[in-house]
């Protein structure tokens, strides 16, 4: 023990020789543990002074940087801007992620048992990975990077994630998204009046044939009239596990999959984005929609299938609140009814 402490001695004298020869420190007798420490916490202050120099140094030199290019080259500005915030939160997007999936394993914890605002942000990071994962792989060869940088200029709305529009962009392509997905809603509800003589009970098919001659002239239905018809979607021939593959590409054409894969994996894929739809708003209806702000009510209705763009803020609560009466119902075997509901229940709301 006496040697290790001599050593240590030895060790931290000639640490303070070499560094401070000036002193006059030339034999370990002259060691004390105070005087060692007070050398330590000069040098330890000096490079804790100097690191914070350097750092202000460097946030000086961005800040005129920046200001350079806002004042003489205002949209690269805008877009310097945009990728710098957008990589901020991508990084934090995956941090969040990473916290979620650790507490998801060590407290056994399932997707749908997560709170609202942790689920959503796995359901988006999922959405967003799916987009990126080909970028990455694309920049693996050497120079590649140059074919990456200019095929995210040429197709930002394809390639980049929605953390990387500029604002401008982001209205832009949430408009033609929206478009995409009302070139098939007339067709989805031809679809399901062509599915009513396939019903066999007779209530449900009344029910069903006065929902859509309803939302066909153009009437907005109430939570009541699609409830009604909640059993067809259970089963043949407008369930999940029944229908048939061209209207799994309709439907998969209305929420921006692709459409043209194999009648299985298109199953599931509508099968996932139904459940998502649920688990989402069993944790929105815990919550409660008066927690969410008024940005997180547009994308909520956005999500479910409805244009807020044109509509106020209350109208868009007022549709959310109707969305939940309805989802909050269903079982995952009825979660076929949510795809649909999001024609249903948008197509003819006031404004929309």
């Amino acid at each position: 023990m006496a040697l290790c402490k001599r050593g240590v001695q030895c060790c931290v004298t000639t640490i303070i020789r070499c560094s401070y020869p000036f002193q006059g420190i030339s034999t370990v007798s002259t060691y004390t543990p105070i005087l060692a420490y007070s050398r330590l916490s000069v040098l330890s202050c000096r490079h804790y002074s100097l690191s914070q120099g350097r750092q202000g140094i460097f946030q000086r030199a961005s800040e005129r940087y920046e200001k350079f290019l806002e004042h003489r080259f205002p949209r690269l500005y805008i877009l310097y801007t945009t990728f710098v915030k957008g990589f901020q939160l991508m990084v934090h997007d995956v941090r969040e992620t990473k916290r979620i999936r650790m507490k998801m394993l060590t407290q056994d914890v399932s997707l749908k048992e997560l709170p609202y605002r942790e689920m959503e942000t796995i359901i988006l990071f999922r959405k967003d990975m799916i987009k990126a994962i080909p970028l990455v792989i694309i920049s693996i060869p050497p120079f590649a990077i140059i074919l990456v940088f200019t095929l995210m200029c040429l197709f930002p709305r394809q390639l980049l994630i929605r953390h990387l529009w500029t604002p401008q962009q982001q209205q832009d392509f949430q408009r033609l998204y929206h478009e995409q997905r009302c070139r098939y809603r007339e067709n989805i509800l031809k679809g399901v009046a062509w599915s009513i003589p396939h019903i066999k009970e007779w209530t449900l098919r009344s029910h069903l044939l006065t929902l859509i001659s309803k939302v066909q002239s153009g009437a907005h239905p109430s939570v009541k009239d699609i409830s009604a018809v909640r059993g067809v979607f259970s089963g043949q021939p407008l369930g999940l596990t029944g229908m048939d593959s061209g209207h799994m590409r309709l439907l998969c054409s209305h929420l921006l999959l692709n459409p043209w894969l194999p009648g299985f994996l298109l199953r599931r894929r509508l099968r996932v984005k139904a459940l998502d739809l649920l688990y989402l708003d069993q944790a929105l209806d815990t919550l409660g929609q008066g927690q969410l702000t008024d940005s997180e009510i547009r994308e909520a209705c956005y999500l479910r299938g409805l244009n807020p763009s044109s509509l106020t803020t209350s109208q868009c609560r007022e549709w959310l609140l109707q969305w939940l009466q309805l989802s909050t119902q269903l079982t995952e075997s009825e979660t076929s009814l949510l795809l649909h509901n999001m024609v249903l229940l948008s197509v003819n709301y006031p404004s929309s």
